[in-house]
């Protein structure tokens, strides 16, 4: 399979604006559970890309539980006709994810801590352990034209050494912001955030976010949280597409990162 086009050459998103991944875990979930092919992971993935989301995620696990190692290739020759997309491929490199990286070449590789048949990601990057494990195998991503997000908790001081072990990027596990939304705790959590972002940049890193992100909440963190260049969301986006549709769906998140970006893009 030929590789995609290199990370920072290929993919722009709309200046201004956060980008939108899709992350398509669940609807591949919901396919095995019978033997039809149906829902179709690359359907989803064009009716999504349709409606203006600026890329795709997969998190393909060991177990295939959810996307399957054909599903990963079957999306990247289907993101051949969309050159402005971005493809994410999230994983444990320790585990199953160098085998995608090396063959398809995705833009984005997300290093994620899972351990084998976890039930979700529930933890960033310990990197007072972790660095030297993960420090080859980020240059050799880097070395085959591939971009490299470091999942990881919102703690300021860990910025600098993501920065230090390679990393391009950090992607913010937004779990504990989504669960104190709506609470007393929100602003005091949400501040956490914005100061690992802000520590983020100034060492140089992008910053992307995710982990229970929705329609309800994501406006106020891009809102406070600086320099959120990425979102990658599933669990939720999925569950509102059964009632509305990939179409509205996507849409409907689009406006709502559009809302953090000022009342002008989000009318635009």
């Amino acid at each position: 399979m030929n590789p995609l086009v290199a990370p920072e050459a290929g993919h722009r998103p709309h200046a201004g604006r956060t980008a939108l991944s899709v992350n398509l875990n669940k609807v591949a979930l919901l396919r095995n559970t019978r033997h039809l092919a149906i829902p179709s992971v690359t359907r989803a993935a064009e009716q999504v890309l349709q409606a203006g989301a600026d890329g795709i995620t997969v998190h393909p696990r060991p177990d295939e539980r959810h996307i399957r190692a054909n599903d990963v290739h079957e999306l990247a020759a289907l993101l051949k006709a969309w050159p402005e997309a971005e493809y994410n491929i999230e994983g444990n490199p320790l585990h199953n994810l160098m085998d995608f990286v090396r063959t398809v070449r995705p833009h984005q590789a997300t290093f994620v801590p899972d351990t084998v048949g976890q039930f979700t990601s529930d933890h960033g990057w310990d990197l007072r352990h972790d660095a030297e494990r993960i420090r080859p195998l980020i240059a050799e991503c880097q070395a085959l034209g591939v971009r490299v997000s470091l999942f990881m908790d919102p703690v300021p001081e860990a910025m600098a050494a993501a920065r230090a072990v390679g990393a391009d990027r950090v992607e913010l596990y937004t779990e504990a912001y989504a669960r104190a939304f709506g609470t007393p705790d929100e602003a005091a959590v949400r501040a956490r955030y914005a100061a690992a972002a802000s520590a983020a940049l100034a060492a140089g890193l992008g910053v992307n976010a995710g982990h229970d992100l929705n329609r309800d909440n994501l406006s106020a963190f891009l809102r406070e949280v600086p320099g959120v260049a990425e979102v990658s969301i599933g669990h939720a986006l999925i569950a509102d597409a059964l009632e509305l549709g990939y179409t509205d769906t996507v849409r409907a998140y689009l406006r709502a990162i559009a809302l953090a970006h000022g009342p002008a893009t989000a009318s635009a």
